[in-house]
């Protein structure tokens, strides 16, 4: 037996099982990681603003703190007129709900045909009563489960913001240890990557936010005018739905406001439903192209791919973190990795050649020979 393959064997058990144990740390440490991800991207989202305060005599952990109140402020604000809105449209929902019935019935008759009586109607909805409060009363009696997954929702938004902060307060200190233990040209390199990971996460929160500034101005200029109830918060979650939710939330921000205005009159929801889709048009070929094209520049396809990929992984917050880690490593692949010249190819086409005229010049010639 050659001398080496004891410790061949030796080496590759370890590797195994340093392989398996470390698969059982990643499991286990699941929610960790994955609010230390989450801590990281934050910090880097508000780290330009850190910076442009520190640069201006600021003391970053002060810096830091106002970003927190900043970002505090818009979201109780946003919270709150949600919460408002909820609890005005499901107290009116309660006391139109007999309305509701009877012109549902009236109009289910004038449509089909039937004979629905409103009566048999209004006799069910006791039973059906029951059945709800039942229900609730079950859901109630699972407080205590309740209860503990809102509490550990509650200590991990804690430990985010926690590490949030110390990532962003003590960022050069934090990135001088990382760098301490790495040779020359290993620091350049991880610096870069970090800088383009921050330039990119920047970027696209703040152009992501002056984006859903627009359109929150621009949808409750057309809402007051419209007449629908509760403009100023309905246009709030337009435009912070329909920019910070990727793939769905542009349908989800639109929707609820058509479905209020529906509620006023069908022509209300209809006009709407058209500014809605008209201002999708403009903002998707002439406002976004403009503000994100130095902060995301990624074909669509990609980005829906990333965001699917995303919430497999790490469910909602995946899709949330997955365009700007995907900018990222992007803009970092762009910068390391050599390109070559294209062979000119009609696979490699990109603008289609120029039709060729009808009819051809060489028939032209002869028919005119010809006359």
């Amino acid at each position: 037996m050659p001398p080496w393959l004891p410790r061949a064997f030796l080496l590759a058990g370890a590797t195994v099982l340093l392989f398996v144990v470390g698969l059982w740390l990643a499991e286990r440490l699941r929610d960790l990681l994955l609010v230390l991800l989450t801590s990281l991207f934050l910090a880097f989202a508000i780290e330009p603003a850190v910076n442009w305060l520190a640069a201006r005599g600021w003391r970053r952990g002060a810096a830091t703190g106002v970003m927190f109140a900043i970002i505090a402020v818009f979201a109780v604000a946003f919270i709150g007129g949600i919460g408002s809105l909820l609890a005005g449209q499901t107290t009116r929902l309660i006391d139109a709900f007999p309305d509701y019935v009877r012109r549902s019935i009236d109009w289910t008759n004038a449509t089909f045909g039937t004979h629905l009586s409103r009566d048999t109607v209004f006799q069910r909805l006791p039973t059906v009563t029951e059945q709800l409060s039942r229900h609730l009363s079950q859901l109630a009696g699972n407080v205590v489960g309740i209860g503990a997954t809102a509490l550990g929702v509650v200590f991990k938004l804690l430990g985010m913001l926690l590490f949030t902060f110390y990532l962003s307060a003590q960022g050069p200190q934090f990135r001088r240890t990382v760098c301490s233990v790495l040779p020359p040209h290993r620091q350049r390199q991880v610096l870069s990557a970090w800088e383009i990971a921050i330039d990119k996460t920047g970027g696209y929160i703040y152009s992501r936010a002056l984006l859903a500034m627009i359109s929150a101005v621009a949808h409750f200029i057309a809402m007051a005018g419209l007449g629908v109830p509760y403009a100023l918060t309905l246009a709030l979650w337009v435009g912070v739905v329909s920019q910070f939710i990727p793939a769905v939330g542009t349908y989800l921000a639109g929707a609820v406001p058509v479905l209020i205005a529906l509620t006023k009159a069908p022509s209300t929801a209809l006009w709407l439903l058209l500014f809605i889709t008209a201002y999708q048009q403009l903002e998707n070929y002439l406002l976004q192209p403009r503000i994100t094209a130095r902060t995301l520049d990624m074909h669509p396809a990609v980005a829906f791919g990333l965001v699917l990929a995303g919430a497999a992984v790490a469910g909602p917050l995946g899709a949330l973190l997955a365009l700007p880690l995907g900018a990222s490593v992007q803009a970092f692949a762009g910068a390391y990795v050599r390109r070559y010249d294209i062979e000119e190819h009609p696979l490699t086409l990109t603008k289609a050649p120029a039709p060729r005229p009808w009819p051809p010049r060489r028939w032209w010639r002869r028919i005119r020979r010809r006359r």
